[in-house]
């Protein structure tokens, strides 16, 4: 179960460290060819965004090696499946039909609710 964890959560929590980190110090204008919904959100919610992505991120990985506070794990994978429904819907209110890559993520952080939890 170990490396089924880690084969889905280690890619993951680099992804969303990295998005979060370009969400956190990024201006719109450097964001805006990547994430064309930046004009309709607040700067400072897309700044908490980035945020609370990054903190996932840490959230899934550092609670294995370390044993403190192993729910983090599991809660993490459950806030980033929430949190990419509601990309989902905002690509989808917006007119965006690109939702590929939301929809495999909201997969890959589902299949490491389970795992996450076992631990």
């Amino acid at each position: 179960m170990n490396i089924a964890y880690w084969t889905v959560a280690g890619p993951l929590a680099v992804f969303y460290l990295y998005a979060g980190t370009l969400k956190a110090i990024r201006s719109r204008d450097q964001l805006r060819p990547m994430m064309a919904w930046v004009d309709h959100v607040p700067l400072p919610a897309l700044r908490a965004l980035g945020t609370v992505e990054i903190l996932g991120a840490v959230g899934l990985v550092l609670p294995t090696p370390t044993g403190i506070a192993p729910s983090s794990a599991t809660a993490a994978a459950i806030g980033f499946v929430l949190l990419q429904a509601g990309a989902i819907a905002v690509h989808l209110r917006g007119g965006d039909r690109r939702i590929a890559l939301n929809a495999a993520l909201t997969l890959a952080a589902a299949v490491t609710v389970w795992p996450a939890g076992r631990r």
